[in-house]
């Protein structure tokens, strides 16, 4: 199946109606969609902070325009973007506070933390941060793209928090998220942002999140993000350097984590509202808008994860 036929297909277009002859309004809608011939709103557009945030499990426009999101670009000293991996990192932040896990002395692990602010974001509210990314066998290949961090002098605190307390709040070490030590428990919570889809196949993925539930105590909350498939509900990116999951994968998953006597929140996924939620940046990426996106062949968004260790 082609790019362009797995786009329409995620649109709801039938590829079969096509006019000899000239663009059919579908065909047309299906390049607007990739190409983004729209205006773009800015941060002006921001809500009065009433409205719903976070309501779903994957990035929606209008959490772009939410006062919150705006306190989060704020903590990441990052200007207004309607990306993804932004959304990612508000999502955990947001679920975390909800859930009353960021506050001082509570336990924080991340896994795969690269170079992102969330360690001394956390660290910030007085939280104690291990922050952990894989051995260098294993994750040296993504440096280049500040996706590694070696040490905890690589992780990105500027802005946030003074080094001396960075320091004393936020270690390192490393750790293959196939194999977590069981020297790693007792946490008050445990996040990874968008890395689990590269352990190698969509069972590893998931057995990651199942083990990282074991290095909470009671209580705990694991929080993650990862790839959501949305052109297809059979077909997928199984194995490899980056798999994609399927909706039907995520529900299975989900009745396995209840079985197990914990908590997941319910998956929610919503349909497009907008033009921006509408909008597929395709390669060579413009990363504005890059709410969805052409991955290995598929429409794909990011999807967030979030279990309370109940047992």
């Amino acid at each position: 199946m082609g790019n362009m036929t797995r786009i329409w297909r995620y649109l709801g277009i039938n590829p079969g109606s096509k006019i000899q002859g000239s663009p059919a309004p579908e065909e047309k809608r299906a390049e607007s969609a990739m190409h983004g011939d729209f205006y773009l709103p800015t941060e002006v557009f921001a809500r009065s902070g009433s409205e719903p945030y976070m309501e779903y499990s994957h990035p929606v426009a209008s959490d772009f325009y939410h006062p919150l999101f705006g306190d989060m670009l704020a903590r990441l000293g990052h200007p207004f973007q309607m990306h993804r991996k932004l959304w990612e990192y508000a999502y955990i932040d947001f679920q975390l506070r909800k859930l009353k896990k960021i506050s001082p002395g509570t336990r924080g692990l991340c896994f795969g933390v690269g170079q992102e602010k969330l360690p001394a974001i956390f660290a910030a509210s007085g939280c104690k941060i291990m922050a952990t990314d894989a051995p260098p066998e294993i994750g040296e290949h993504w440096a280049g793209s500040k996706e590694y961090g070696r040490d905890v002098m690589d992780l990105n605190y500027d802005g946030v928090i003074s080094p001396d307390e960075f320091k004393k709040l936020v270690q390192y070490q490393n750790v293959d998220m196939n194999n977590i030590g069981e020297e790693l428990a007792e946490y008050d919570f445990c996040w990874s942002a968008c890395c689990l889809e590269h352990l190698g196949s969509l069972k590893l993925g998931l057995d990651f999140i199942k083990n990282s539930i074991s290095t909470l105590r009671v209580g705990g909350v694991a929080c993650h993000t990862t790839e959501l498939n949305l052109s297809s509900n059979t077909e997928t990116v199984e194995t490899g350097g980056t798999v994609l999951y399927r909706l039907a994968d995520l529900q299975t998953f989900e009745a396995e984590i209840q079985a197990m006597g914990h908590e997941m929140q319910p998956l929610r996924i919503a349909a497009p509202a907008s033009p921006v939620d509408h909008h597929i940046d395709v390669p060579p990426y413009q990363h504005n808008p890059h709410l969805k996106l052409l991955l290995e062949g598929y429409v794909s968004t990011s999807v967030g994860i979030t279990i309370v260790r109940r047992k």
